[in-house]
């Protein structure tokens, strides 16, 4: 909500003669079943520019993709009495599930660092809304982002926005098979010396299907129900099981 109303105020800022961004998605929902192990979507779109100006001046297009906010929770472990333990943590709440972004060049190349914070781009401008620690929790911050990052939950881009021409472009997403469920925002900026001069947010859901997904409404809607059906599956399964050992033997 924070980031639609963001983006709201943002677009309604720029100025009358400011190059304005049309950008779309391949799809705009991604079912998620059994055998799903990633796939790709791409954003496009263009940029479409005063009359009379010309389109082929200098401008760079930022592409992320970001969502749903969870709480991650990150663990210190420290070596008391020889024994390696989990000493402290931070509990980083309102963080992306995933991010991921793509632009025409290095981030540091098109904005200075002040603007990146400000629009809240990039890996390093991720900020959670509340945190629950003792003790300076930016160690804590930058343990999620690597291990997130390795995990490719969280990842950067620089030359993954491709221009085919003076005013369109596109830029490939990768969806891993890990991602949670949920709602997506993909936001497209277009920058020029280095401060944003227009943006554009899409929604992306992605979801489960079929058979998972029923699963999945009957374990967090009738938790009781299923976990009785869960040990009695495991009963069944038990005894076919000790009827095939005992036939074999």
């Amino acid at each position: 909500m924070r980031r639609a109303l963001f983006l709201v105020l943002l677009l309604a800022a720029q100025p009358a003669f400011a190059d304005q961004l049309v950008s779309g998605v391949s799809q705009e929902l991604i079912q998620i079943t059994s055998n799903y192990t990633g796939s790709d979507i791409v954003v496009f779109g263009a940029v479409e520019g005063e009359p009379g100006r010309d389109m082929s001046l200098p401008k760079d297009v930022v592409v992320v993709v970001r969502g749903p906010e969870t709480d991650i929770t990150v663990r210190r472990r420290d070596r008391v009495a020889g024994i390696w333990i989990n000493h402290d943590a931070a509990k980083l709440s309102g963080m992306p599930a995933y991010y991921f972004l793509a632009s025409t060049r290095p981030l540091k190349e098109i904005a200075p660092p002040e603007a990146l914070t400000h629009y809240n781009i990039g890996l390093q401008s991720l900020q959670p809304d509340s945190v629950h620690s003792h003790h300076d929790y930016e160690p804590f911050r930058q343990a999620a982002l690597r291990h997130l990052t390795k995990d490719r939950l969280y990842t950067e881009v620089p030359g993954g926005v491709e221009f085919l021409s003076a005013t369109l472009f596109r830029a490939h997403v990768p969806v891993p098979a890990g991602v949670a469920r949920g709602q997506y925002k993909v936001e497209v900026y277009l920058f020029r010396d280095g401060d944003v001069e227009s943006a554009q947010s899409t929604p992306l859901f992605i979801d489960q299907t079929g058979l998972e997904r029923r699963l999945y409404n009957f374990a967090h809607n009738q938790p009781f129900g299923y976990g009785l059906a869960a040990v009695a599956m495991a009963v069944i399964m038990g005894w076919i099981s000790s009827l095939l050992f005992r036939r074999s033997t």
